[in-house]
């Protein structure tokens, strides 16, 4: 069969938008709609990818010239619909950690085409790292880059103010933009850079806060033979998603339709002033449900979004609960709407076509449950002055995941009924959860001292949840359930 190469044209366009991460959600989702820009408007830009980590799918994106497939399926108004886009809007990807790459990604901050930066560095991406430098190829975190980057651009322009960047980031934490221009400025003012660069960053570039919603389950593993077949050539990226997609962004200074014509193309972007509403709906029913199910549903046999759905008698109404009379019921808001949302989350959930991995979901799954789950279970707290058990029981099935004491490259690896499963997690958290497993003990010692180390953690959560009355106790107890009686079980006597 031939290569998507030798059948699909590249374009060559300005290098406009620069993309920390090249994984499956941004490739299906900024650079999709990018594509449909450059289509249906005279937008006229290419995207250039920055692999946030030294090993990335950066030689493979080359490979292919930048070219893939996105497969959107999914169902609406009770119909089957399919869409398949070959994307040509990626210009190439580029691994900093290579002294060629570094260069010419630098260089990239002298350009007068560049005019954006977007990123997904998953949760943990948007943080401070003691340690980065002005003078590291790279810094090690991903404002650190930034703000190199940014200030190679000053340098670059004398800082003229219309060479400033808007700056989106997709990352699902509060407020990123500001976060993430936070931490810029920090390492700034660490690297005794001129006080002028700090005002071109407030008022040449615009740090924007945004929401994204698509759920992308990626590389469609088991059909990929099947799709190419179909497509007439062979793609190494397919990039699996449903059709639903919305990006709300939140901009300080003016709306950037002028330059990013989204609403023009009939693409489901807001923009905003105000994106708290879609953020907290957003985060906290479609991804806490995520968060809230996954991990217990993996140990529980388990290996897709849709086989939760699909599980009736166990996993699903664990979902289903923990969403109707946990989570909503710790937010403000209209009810009606918040369950209307909920609804509609669960049935893209159900989409059959989009097998979404529960592995794939687990990532850096300690900062995700601060994000995405701990608002909620410490908001049901205040309302209610009793601990959700099924929130509760979530974080036992989390701490009972992250079981492991060897690695396997970067990962530890876990144990599910014999079978080796990769923890993907910052290296600070793996090394703490590795610690407290090769301490051993039995299984009433080992919940409780485990529950504690983990809940005491003000670094993962924020403050110090083994001080919220019957918290760590309930935790201990739920990790004493499982690990006796097993997941399945474990799920039952709740």
């Amino acid at each position: 069969m031939q290569s998507i190469t030798t059948v699909k044209a590249t374009v060559t366009r300005p290098e406009r938008i620069l993309q920390y991460g090249e994984g499956n959600f941004l490739r299906a989702f900024v650079d999709w709609k990018i594509d449909i820009l450059n289509e249906k408007t005279d937008f006229n830009g290419n995207v250039v990818m920055v692999q946030p980590l030294e090993r990335g799918l950066g030689d493979m994106i080359n490979d292919q010239k930048g070219l893939y497939t996105t497969v959107l399926r999914g169902v609406q108004n009770g119909k089957t619909v399919e869409e398949y886009r070959t994307i040509n809007s990626v210009s190439r990807c580029l691994n900093p950690y290579h002294e060629d790459d570094y260069q010419q990604y630098i260089a990239l901050a002298s350009s007068p085409d560049l005019r954006f930066i977007v990123s997904n560095t998953t949760e943990a991406g948007i943080a401070y790292h003691s340690g980065d430098t002005l003078e590291d190829k790279p810094q090690i975190s991903y404002p650190g880059k930034v703000c190199a980057f940014l200030y190679k651009r000053y340098q670059a322009f004398k800082g003229a103010q219309d060479k400033g960047i808007i700056v989106i980031p997709c990352e699902l934490i509060e407020k990123n933009g500001d976060n993430l221009k936070k931490i810029v400025k920090q390492y700034a003012v660490e690297w005794n850079l001129e006080e002028a660069f700090q005002v071109w960053l407030d008022t040449a570039c615009d740090f924007c806060n945004s929401l994204v919603d698509r759920i992308v389950p990626g590389y469609p593993r088991t059909e990929a033979a099947q799709l190419c077949e179909k497509l007439g050539y062979q793609d190494n990226l397919l990039d699996s998603a449903e059709i639903f997609h919305l990006w709300v962004i939140e901009c300080h200074k003016e709306f950037h339709e002028d330059e990013l014509p989204f609403e023009k193309a009939g693409l489901n972007v807001v923009w905003t002033d105000d994106m708290s509403f879609y953020r907290t709906r957003k985060v906290r029913i479609l991804n806490g449900a995520h968060t809230l199910s996954v991990l217990a549903a993996y140990q529980a046999g388990l290996n897709t979004v849709q086989e939760c759905i699909a599980d009736k008698n166990l996993v699903y109404p664990f979902m289903y609960e923990g969403i109707f009379e946990e989570i909503i019921p710790s937010m403000n808001g209209s009810k009606d709407m918040l369950e209307k949302y909920a609804a509609d989350v669960l049935e893209r959930f159900e989409n059959p076509f989009n097998p979404h991995m529960l592995l794939s979901i687990s990532l850096n799954s300690v900062s995700k449950f601060k994000t995405r789950d701990l608002p909620s279970l410490l908001g049901y707290i205040e309302a209610n002055k009793k601990l959700p058990k099924r929130l509760t029981f979530s974080l036992a099935a989390l701490i009972s995941f992250y079981e492991g004491t060897e690695y396997e490259g970067d990962a530890l690896k876990g144990n599910r009924n014999g079978e080796t499963y990769l923890i993907q997690d910052s290296p600070e958290v793996l090394a703490k959860f590795a610690q407290l497993y090769k301490a051993g003990g039995d299984v009433q010692t080992k919940a409780a001292t485990i529950a504690k180390a983990v809940l005491s953690e003000k670094a993962w959560w924020g403050q110090n949840l083994s001080a919220i009355d019957g918290l760590e106790a309930a935790v201990s107890s739920y990790l004493q359930s499982i690990w006796q009686l097993g997941m399945k079980d474990a799920l039952k006597a709740l």
